[in-house]
């Protein structure tokens, strides 16, 4: 038996029950761990190959603004595939629990007694409503957050929008060397290996089977921390009448904004993410980001695109360690992808993402004032 075998073996009964549990698959482990200590992976290995350009100014499609008569028409056509059943919606509310305290953030309170998920729940359920159909909604959780998440998801559950969960994996952290990291306790350190995970997980649940069984055609994804990304019929149409597999949102750039952002890679476009871009590549040349909302047909779930594992560092009290994470986007080097430019701010504004509680204590007044206006409050 190898040194990283007899690891494995050597954990203790209850954190093997929590892997099995949650998915955790020792095979790819294996394999990642061995390619970060022989070098096969790492920083360098993360870059893309080939030609890489910023997106052409064709290369966009603008949300038109509301009230407008094209933006009426988007909506029109958003509602009707609602009222046809054809729409579900995924949301992020996977993560570790660490960033408010130990709180789950899907269950800290926002505005008017009411918490992250019960804003996201509560607009996907008058969407519905107002567009006289009922909008299947998924919870997409990790080891972390599942039972919290669950529980809220059974007490949110309504005709017009019955709500399930299903979570994501996980799996251990390491060191440089390929070890698995262990704090001043002795404890090892796990984690839910990102967003990518969304196409096999959604599988391994049977939730998408379910889903194609009712008739839903495509998948409205967005995080529980962005509650400007509201449930808007009208990106809905705009997604069907581009007629792609996938729809991105993608917004204007602030100053100092990094991360995930369109590009065309081999003449292919794509959302490329921010560690992913060599250093030799000005990122400030692309003015739009990704803002992690995106539409999905169903047969982009149910592909068979096999979406690489990216070894990210990680500082753990203290300690640098090592993570692999799968990204949702990179579907979008494989698909057919529409590049929706929407509003970053203002009355259009769709990116207001909350990450920690000194952020949503400076970005309350300005959230509850977009969802007054949305009538959501």
């Amino acid at each position: 038996m190898s040194q990283n075998s007899s690891e494995l073996s050597s954990l203790d009964p209850t954190t093997m029950e929590l892997l099995e549990r949650y998915g955790f698959d020792r095979g790819t482990f294996e394999t990642l761990r061995r390619g970060l200590r022989d070098g096969e992976l790492g920083d360098t290995k993360n870059y893309l190959q080939g030609s890489l350009e910023p997106p052409s100014v064709n290369d966009l499609v603008r949300l038109p603004p509301t009230a407008s008569a094209e933006r009426s028409e988007l909506t029109l056509l958003g509602q009707q595939a609602i009222r046809g059943g054809e729409i579900a919606a995924v949301v992020l509310a996977g993560g570790m629990a660490t960033r408010f305290g130990g709180v789950v953030k899907a269950a800290v309170e926002v505005a008017g007694g009411r918490t992250f998920l019960d804003l996201k729940l509560d607009d996907i359920g008058a969407s519905a409503v107002r567009a006289g159909g009922r909008v299947p909604t998924l919870l997409m959780t990790s080891f972390a957050t599942d039972r919290e998440v669950s529980k809220l998801a059974f007490a949110a559950t309504t005709s017009a929008r019955p709500v399930k969960t299903f979570s994501q994996s996980v799996s251990l952290r390491l060191l440089r060397d390929g070890s698995i990291y262990r704090d001043q306790r002795g404890d090892v350190s796990l984690y839910a290996p990102g967003h990518g995970d969304l196409p096999f997980a959604i599988r391994r649940s049977g939730c998408l089977a379910e889903l194609r069984q009712a008739g839903v055609r495509h998948l409205y994804m967005s995080n529980v921390d962005n509650l400007a990304a509201t449930f808007d019929p009208a990106i809905i149409g705009a997604h069907l009448s581009g007629n792609k597999a996938i729809t991105v949102e993608v917004a204007d750039k602030a100053r100092g904004d990094k991360g995930g952002a369109p590009a065309r890679v081999n003449g292919v476009l794509q959302i490329v993410e921010g560690f992913r871009f060599p250093t030799s590549f000005d990122q400030d040349s692309i003015p739009t980001f990704n803002t992690n909302t995106l539409l999905f047909d169903l047969e982009a779930l149910e592909s068979n695109c096999s979406l690489n594992w990216f070894a990210v560092k990680k500082k753990v009290d203290g300690a640098e360690v090592i993570q692999f994470e799968r990204l949702v986007h990179e579907l979008t080097a494989f698909l057919p992808t529409q590049m929706l430019a929407v509003s970053r701010e203002g009355v259009d504004g769709r990116f207001m993402p909350v990450k920690d509680l000194d952020e949503l204590m400076s970005r309350r007044p300005a959230i509850e004032q977009l969802l007054r206006q949305r009538k959501i409050l």
